[in-house]
C-alpha cells in the first residue's frame, strides 16, 4: 500500500484502505484534507494520484505516496469510519485554493447530495472565511444547489448562470392531474414550460431507451412542454452554441433574455 506497508492481496485497494495504511506511517495529529477529504466524505473532485494529508508544522513527513502539508495552526479533525477528515465544509473551504469555481461548485453540490453538508451551512461558513481564496468560496457556496443528480448537471446549469440567462430550478417535478408524480427535469423554467436534461447516454445503442424518449417527447409536446437536451460536445465542446440554444428557446417561449460572456471563462470552448 505504502512503503513498507504491506495487505493482503484479497484486500481491496480502495482510497480507505490507503488512508488506513497512511496512519501507520503518519505522525500523531495528521488529519486527511482536501481531495481524499472531500472523496471521503463522497464529493465529487479531480482525481489525484496521492493521499492528500495535513500534518503539524513540527512533524515533517516526505513520501512520495503522500501529498503532506505542514499547518502550524491544525484544522480541526473529525472522525470518519475510524480516520481523521478535516469536516465538509472545512474541505469544501480548503478546496478553493485548488479548484476553480466549477469544480468548487461540484464539489459543494455533491457533498449537499451526499447529505454531508447543505447549502446554507456552506453559505455560513463562507461567509465567515478569512483563508485564501475567500471570495471564491463565497461566490461558489452561493452557487450549491440541492437535488443535483450529477458532475454534468451542475456545470450545465453553471453554463447557463455564468451566461447570464435566468437560473433553471433543479428536479421540477411534473404532476398529473390527480397530483401523482409523472416526470421529472434536471432543470427547467416552469414558468414557461421549458426543461433542460443532460444525456450521457447512448441511445444509439439501445432501442428500447430510444422509444420511450420518442413516446415521452410526445407526451410532454400534448402538456405544452418544450425539452432541450444536451450532450457531453454542448458542454466541453461547444459551450457557446449551447448558451445560444437556450437562449433562443427562452426568448421563444415569452422570455426577454440577454447573454454575456461571463461563461468563457470556465467553459473553453473546443469545437
Amino acid at each position: 500500500m505504502l512503503r513498507g506497508v504491506h495487505v493482503q492481496d484479497c484486500v481491496d485497494d480502495t482510497l480507505r484502505m490507503r488512508c488506513a495504511a497512511a496512519l501507520l506511517v503518519l505522525p500523531q495529529g495528521a488529519v486527511f484534507s482536501h481531495e481524499t477529504a472531500a472523496r471521503l466524505w463522497g464529493g465529487v473532485v479531480p482525481s489525484r494520484s496521492r493521499v492528500q494529508v495535513t500534518v503539524p508544522y513540527a512533524r515533517p513527513i516526505r513520501r512520495p505516496e503522500l501529498e503532506a502539508r505542514r499547518a502550524r495552526r491544525m484544522p480541526p479533525a473529525l472522525r470518519l469510519r475510524g480516520l481523521p477528515v478535516t469536516g465538509p465544509e472545512r474541505t469544501f473551504l480548503d478546496l478553493a485554493t485548488r479548484l476553480d469555481l466549477v469544480d468548487l461548485v461540484v464539489l459543494g453540490d455533491s457533498l449537499v447530495r451526499a447529505r454531508r453538508t447543505t447549502p446554507e451551512l456552506l453559505v455560513e461558513q463562507a461567509r465567515q472565511h478569512r483563508g485564501p481564496r475567500a471570495a471564491l468560496a463565497r461566490r461558489a457556496a452561493a452557487l450549491v444547489r440541492s437535488g443535483v443528480d450529477s458532475p454534468m448537471e451542475t456545470r450545465l446549469r453553471l453554463l447557463v448562470v455564468l451566461a447570464g440567462l435566468p437560473e433553471p430550478v433543479v428536479n421540477h417535478v411534473l404532476r398529473d392531474e390527480n397530483g401523482g408524480w409523472t416526470y421529472r427535469f434536471d432543470l427547467s423554467w416552469p414558468q414557461v414550460k421549458l426543461a433542460l436534461e443532460y444525456d450521457g447516454r447512448q441511445h444509439s445503442e439501445d432501442s428500447r431507451q430510444w422509444v420511450r424518449d420518442v413516446r415521452r417527447r410526445e407526451d410532454l409536446d400534448g402538456r405544452g412542454w418544450r425539452l432541450l437536451v444536451a450532450l457531453s460536445v454542448d458542454v466541453f465542446g461547444t459551450p457557446g452554441a449551447t448558451v445560444d440554444r437556450v437562449a433562443v428557446a427562452l426568448r421563444q417561449r415569452g422570455l426577454v433574455v440577454r447573454t454575456s460572456d461571463g461563461w468563457r471563462g470556465h467553459f473553453p470552448s473546443r469545437g
